[in-house]
């Protein structure tokens, strides 16, 4: 190696080969090759950049394409989840204050009697995940107004009389003081009418039907335990069916004595209100007569345990027995149906027409028998024929703990229980949420 004034360049000797190229060319490679070897090492670090710039501009594309293809799955999969049942889905449960709900809670039966569904509805939202407090953010709102606590000083049942102007005050609340009531007119507002028909507020038929739905509630969606698969002025509103409410504790604490699978002694039984004579009441008899002719049919047929006075310990009878009858009373649906399913005995309904809770959900055909009204004189072939064929089957069905969480409220939101049903069947109706037209919009 040699030095000259400019820096430093190499100096090589080439030695002979036994084939030597022409004397000319070997004094060319001589006398240039320092800018040959420039020039190759400056296409050889030229070519590398190149390499390394075009290897960095294929990494930013991959990530670039790498974060395309994961927002576009996590888009798909959040969209296959926003299909499905709750993912997403928001409630805004309205402050009242607590002469719409908690004041009524000082009588213990607010909580626990089988229309307390609209408590437990309140409750089991207020502490879920599906609450939100911005209601900007909700899909739906909650109406929280206990209107089945104002027990009678009579007989105890539940008095109504009050449900209508204690419902209209409390929307003349919401509608002053915000402003979403007014903006879609209460179609994306739920509320819980558990009474036997329903936001119609009255326990006859006829009177029912002709006092009708609230016009302030019509536009809005309500859940209530009255429903039938024809059309009748007290369904004339956007609802959802839901079961009559059993206290879960009672169901667990009779479980526990008597598991569900256990031995089954009793063949059909019934404890309820069974007229001998029914009375006449403005044109209609209680139960359409079926429960006096279930009565005056079997009441001395040694298959049939049929017990017309109440007994606070009925859930024991009712897990001893294979068949439970639920005959309509004045309104079709009867809480003997919950109770039947959490407790295993196959419901034999008798209400024509009626809708049942979560049709959507619950297989009722393969959990219980349909009779007739007019068919109830046969109702112990029909018994008998289905204990000599499949009523295995039908056990097998209605002993799935899932079916029992469907039908039961909880202080909580359970996963498949009667509260997250609600929501699923609230889901299936987001075309009213203002929330998701926005959305949808932008």
């Amino acid at each position: 190696m040699a030095k000259n004034r400019n820096g430093f360049y190499v100096k090589m000797k080439f030695f002979p080969t036994k084939n030597p190229k022409p004397e000319k060319a070997k004094h060319f490679l001589v006398k240039h090759f320092k800018w040959i070897l420039w020039f190759s090492l400056s296409f050889y670090f030229f070519a590398k950049f190149l390499n390394s710039h075009e290897t960095g501009t294929s990494i930013i594309k991959t990530i670039k394409t790498t974060t395309i293809i994961n927002h576009s799955h996590r888009a798909l999969s959040e969209s296959k989840v926003d299909n499905g049942l709750l993912n997403g889905l928001k409630v805004y449960v309205y402050e009242l204050p607590s002469r719409y709900n908690s004041d009524w809670l000082s009588n213990a039966r607010c909580r626990n009697h089988l229309f307390a569904s609209e408590v437990a509805v309140h409750r089991a939202l207020v502490s879920s995940g599906f609450r939100t407090f911005d209601p900007t953010d909700a899909d739906f709102f909650f109406v929280p107004v206990y209107v089945s606590c104002n027990f009678s000083t009579v007989n105890g049942f539940p008095a109504i009389g009050h449900a209508r102007a204690l419902l209209s005050s409390a929307v003349e609340f919401i509608s002053t003081e915000l402003p979403f009531w007014n903006r879609s007119n209460g179609s994306d507002h739920v509320f819980v009418a558990s009474h036997d028909y329903g936001a119609c507020f009255h326990a006859m038929e006829d009177r029912a039907m002709a006092d009708g739905i609230p016009e302030f509630m019509k536009n809005s969606i309500i859940l209530q335990t009255f429903g039938v698969k024809y059309h009748h002025p007290c369904q004339d509103v956007e609802h959802i069916v839901i079961p009559p409410y059993i206290p879960p504790e009672s169901v667990k604490s009779t479980l526990s004595k008597s598991p569900i699978d256990g031995q089954r002694d009793i063949f059909v039984f019934f404890r309820g209100k069974m007229e001998v004579h029914p009375k006449n009441v403005s044109g209609r008899f209680y139960s359409k007569r079926v429960r006096t002719e279930i009565l005056r049919k079997y009441g001395n047929d040694r298959r049939f345990y049929l017990k017309r006075h109440r007994f606070a310990g009925y859930q024991s009878e009712i897990v001893r027995s294979v068949f439970c009858l639920c005959p309509l009373g004045w309104a079709p649906w009867s809480p003997r149906l919950v109770e039947s399913v959490a407790l295993g005995c196959v419901p034999v309904i008798i209400a024509d027409g009626i809708q049942l809770p979560f049709e959507s959900t619950i297989p009722w055909s393969e959990i219980s028998l349909t009779v007739r009204e007019n068919d109830v004189a046969k109702l112990g072939s029909v018994l008998d024929d289905v204990a000599t064929t499949n009523l295995s089957a039908i056990q097998r069905n209605l002993w799935d703990h899932k079916l029992r969480q469907a039908v039961l409220f909880h202080d909580d939101v359970e996963t498949g229980d009667a509260t997250w049903e609600v929501l699923v069947s609230l889901s299936k109706k987001l075309g009213r949420s203002r929330r998701r037209s926005r959305v949808f919009s932008e």
